[in-house]
């Protein structure tokens, strides 16, 4: 699902994320990105980005919600945008089932703008230091 604006992602990141659609949230990356996950996991191209979320979204991340706070948004060239974008995540699971509480993360997102709209082509989803 490509975006009409950079400034889509935010809250198209996590309507999707909260809809533990994987494909939904690999769609917003060009066929070829690259991905860096909260979890450390990497992934090169839209499959193994879907495959990754998925794994993700099945197990620690499978209660999570996303709360969009910051933006900053920086034009790069007319076609290029480099987002930073803060989210509160919470409901993360540990192996053991218990609640692991909540926490600040960064994504950090290269967009770029081509014939089917605003697409993400290097994406790093890290925690943010406290």
């Amino acid at each position: 699902m490509a975006l009409a604006s950079p400034e889509d992602l935010p809250r198209a990141f996590a309507l999707t994320w909260g809809a533990r659609d994987a494909l939904g949230l690999a769609d917003m990356f060009a066929p070829d990105a690259e991905f860096l996950s909260l979890t450390g996991g990497s992934a090169e191209g839209r499959d193994e980005i879907a495959e990754l979320f998925a794994g993700e979204l099945a197990g620690a991340f499978a209660r999570a919600r996303l709360v969009t706070g910051k933006t900053r948004i920086r034009p790069i060239v007319p076609e290029v945008v480099v987002m930073s974008q803060r989210f509160v995540l919470s409901g993360i699971v540990r192996a053991d089932g218990t609640d692991a509480g909540r926490i600040g993360a960064i994504l950090c997102a290269t967009l770029a703008h081509t014939a089917e709209g605003w697409l993400i082509v290097a994406a790093q989803f890290v925690v943010e230091a406290s």
